[in-house]
């Protein structure tokens, strides 16, 4: 990024955190206006910024709500942008459709590829966050884009956006994906069958223009199990079903452990039982791809949240001790405790000892702000 670009982020930053949405637009504007490409606005000075956003968040150098608000801005900034140089006139490429899959709330970099591809000259439909798979179907049928592109930063969702993948695919439309869910690497959208991926918006874009490949429809009937053949042991059918059981069986496990936690207010016990779900969630879904980094991934980044926010990090052996002895019936997902526990043993900064609590209001729900 040129000194230029860095002043225009360093700008642009400085409104969105005092939540000045008019200096906010004043900022891009300006950038436009002294000749930066539309495209490098969105992609080099907006994006960062949300970035940057992200790890203020997770460095609890920003609340949730500040984290919402900042969002916020940078949204309305892309929408004004959008209308202050449009597009030049042409020729158009052909249609995308461009969505988030079932479930994920973090719309902004899917916004940030559909405002490229409208600069680029493609005729985009934006749905925005948290489609679910039959309106989506629907929609595709009704306007037939040359392309899907699915975003989804959270890896919670990745069953939802293979079933999501496999819909697309049998109304005959080939489906990109992005977003961190989909690995670094792209791993899960290999696995989960995608016709491409690509890891940012101008990488996407460039794919798109040299055009998507055929896809293939599944056969009638297609299911989950013949794409992942480990699903045949129910395992994560099984934990998905049962997670909030579970949740209620660690939380009352943890309370005869550490007596301190029925004293916990409603708020605590809501809050610790959220943070519990979540590593449930995230437990399904590493049996769902049967990778055992994708839980442990979660954890460690877990452990760092916790840690930022004063809770210790240790406080996590307990839960994953609970989980085991609640699975001890189900080898993978006793496998992937197990793998996890090992790592964060070995982790630095991570206390193999006995611990506190899971933290009171630790908000270790992933996310915000930080996949842009």
């Amino acid at each position: 990024m040129t000194e230029s670009l860095a002043a225009y982020v360093d700008h642009l930053w400085d409104a969105v955190v005092t939540v000045d949405e008019h200096a906010a637009v004043r900022r891009v504007f300006d950038a436009v206006d002294a000749g930066v490409p539309p495209e490098d606005v969105l992609l080099d000075i907006i994006a960062p910024v949300q970035h940057r956003v992200g790890e203020h968040w997770a460095a609890n150098k920003m609340t949730v709500a500040q984290e919402h608000a900042a969002t916020a801005i940078n949204d309305r900034v892309i929408a004004a942008l959008a209308h202050h140089r449009p597009p030049a006139a042409g020729a158009e490429r052909g249609r995308i459709t461009v969505a988030c899959v079932d479930g994920e709330w973090h719309a902004l970099p899917a916004r940030l590829l559909a405002e490229v591809l409208r600069l680029r000259g493609w005729q985009v439909d934006f749905l925005g966050a948290q489609v679910p798979a039959p309106h989506l179907i629907a929609h595709l049928h009704q306007t037939g884009p040359q392309a899907v592109a699915l975003s989804s930063s959270i890896a919670t969702r990745l069953p939802t956006a293979h079933a999501a993948i496999t819909a697309c695919q049998a109304a005959g439309v080939p489906v990109l994906v992005g977003g961190a869910a989909f690995g670094q690497d792209g791993c899960y959208a290999r696995l989960l069958g995608a016709d491409a991926w690509a890891p940012d918006a101008r990488t996407a874009a460039d794919f798109l223009s040299r055009g998507m490949p055929d896809t293939r429809a599944p056969a009638l009937g297609h299911q989950p199990v013949d794409d992942l053949p480990h699903l045949s042991d129910q395992e994560y059918s099984l934990v998905a079903r049962t997670a909030p059981q579970l949740v209620k069986e660690t939380l009352a496990q943890l309370e005869e452990r550490f007596p301190a936690l029925r004293d916990y207010s409603d708020r605590q016990r809501q809050h610790t039982a959220e943070d519990l779900a979540h590593i449930t969630d995230f437990l399904a879904t590493a049996l769902y791809t049967d990778d055992d980094e994708l839980f442990t991934g979660f954890l460690t980044w877990t452990g760092a949240i916790l840690t930022t926010r004063g809770v210790p990090a240790h406080s996590l052996h307990p839960t994953l001790d609970a989980l085991a002895a609640q699975l001890k019936d189900f080898p993978r997902a006793r496998r992937i405790i197990g793998h996890a526990r090992r790592i964060l043993d070995d982790g630095p900064g991570i206390d193999g000892g006995p611990g506190a609590d899971i933290g009171p209001g630790s908000d270790t729900r992933p996310g915000p702000g930080s996949s842009a």
